[in-house]
């Protein structure tokens, strides 16, 4: 089969970059040069801190109307004040009802939704549950986002032509999905576990995302941003962990070898928003992207440092996989109780 023959990254099948022109060292500044996004709608979760932040400032600037989704209404309107054509609305990815009413809103604007990109996440948290008993990381990264992504399918469908941005992280190497016990339920809590497994969520949603939504006009990404300074995702992590790789001395203190090695918040958003705008990815979907390019697969081949940041790259392969992409989208509907058809 030819290359171009090939449209569903099941597998892996379209994983290898494609020569961008862009590297880590890349910013929203130049990933976005000559993108017009006038007469586009975009909503960015998690759109008022850090890579998220950055992400709206960005789309604002090439001409997109932006709704930030906030659970935290107060934080949201001082982070943003003073931004042009942006809106504020509350949601909180822990509450079907919350998004729910979200998308609710936004269907009855009759708007179209060129862009969705689903950034907010948490990390390395205590064990909490939502109202139905899902640990928290696994809520909020990814079912969440699978339920507001079911409910704006209309939006994003008039749209012809969307593109449906999961923010993930190199962190889905820490763990594959757990289909045994996704919750936690049956065995002990790890935070890094947990962490994982809803980045390899992501991963795995976005390659039967993609192959669902194709006959639609609608394409998904995985991205991860890079190991970025300036957010705030690890603010309630232990210490004890960023210690145990490497990159905090015994104060506390990052490393000044390894925090002037950390990309930029500019730099952090510009593979978001190179999937949400490159042409070069016209055709294509359900990759997994780095460093504004799609990524390598990760064959063992790939010396990881935590205290190298450059080196925490590539995808792994179980996290393609197109049976198990297949399996956590019937999972998915059972833990929230709600059929995504994506036609």
């Amino acid at each position: 089969m030819k290359k171009e023959e090939i449209t569903d990254n099941y597998n892996g099948a379209l994983q290898q970059p494609i020569g961008s022109g862009f590297n880590a060292f890349s910013t929203a500044l130049d990933v976005m040069q000559g993108i017009d996004l006038n007469g586009k709608y975009a909503i960015v979760t998690g759109g008022y801190a850090g890579i998220g932040l950055e992400t709206v400032k960005a789309l604002i600037a090439a001409g997109a109307s932006v709704i930030v989704p906030a659970r935290d209404l107060d934080k949201a309107a001082k982070n943003l004040e003073g931004l042009i054509n942006v809106t504020v609305s509350q949601l909180d990815l822990m509450s079907p009802d919350s998004i729910d009413a979200f998308a609710h809103k936004y269907l009855e604007t009759g708007s179209p939704l060129h862009l969705l990109i689903n950034n907010a996440g948490i990390m390395w948290v205590p064990l909490q549950r939502d109202s139905r008993g899902n640990e928290s990381q696994l809520s909020t990264n990814h079912l969440g986002h699978f339920q507001l992504t079911a409910r704006l399918w209309p939006a994003l469908k008039k749209a012809n032509g969307a593109r449906v941005i999961n923010v993930s992280s190199f962190g889905h190497q820490m763990a594959p999905f757990d289909f045994n016990d996704p919750n936690f339920e049956h065995r002990e809590y790890e935070t890094l576990q947990g962490y994982g497994q809803s980045k390899t969520a992501n991963n795995l949603f976005t390659v039967e995302l993609d192959h669902r939504g194709k006959p639609s006009g609608v394409r998904a990404f995985a991205v991860h941003p890079g190991s970025v300074n300036g957010t705030d995702l690890g603010r309630v992590a232990p210490m004890a962990l960023f210690q145990q790789m490497g990159t905090h001395d015994a104060n506390g203190d990052i490393y000044p070898e390894v925090a002037q090695k950390l990309k930029t918040l500019s730099q952090g958003a510009a593979t978001s928003l190179w999937c949400a705008t490159s042409s070069l990815l016209e055709g294509i979907g359900g990759v997994y992207c780095e460093d504004a390019d799609i990524a390598e697969l990760d064959l063992g081949n790939i010396d990881h440092q935590y205290d190298r940041p450059s080196t925490l790259r590539g995808v792994k392969p179980y996290s393609l996989d197109a049976s198990d992409a297949r399996r956590l989208w019937q999972l998915t509907e059972r833990l929230i109780q709600l059929i995504f058809t994506a036609d």
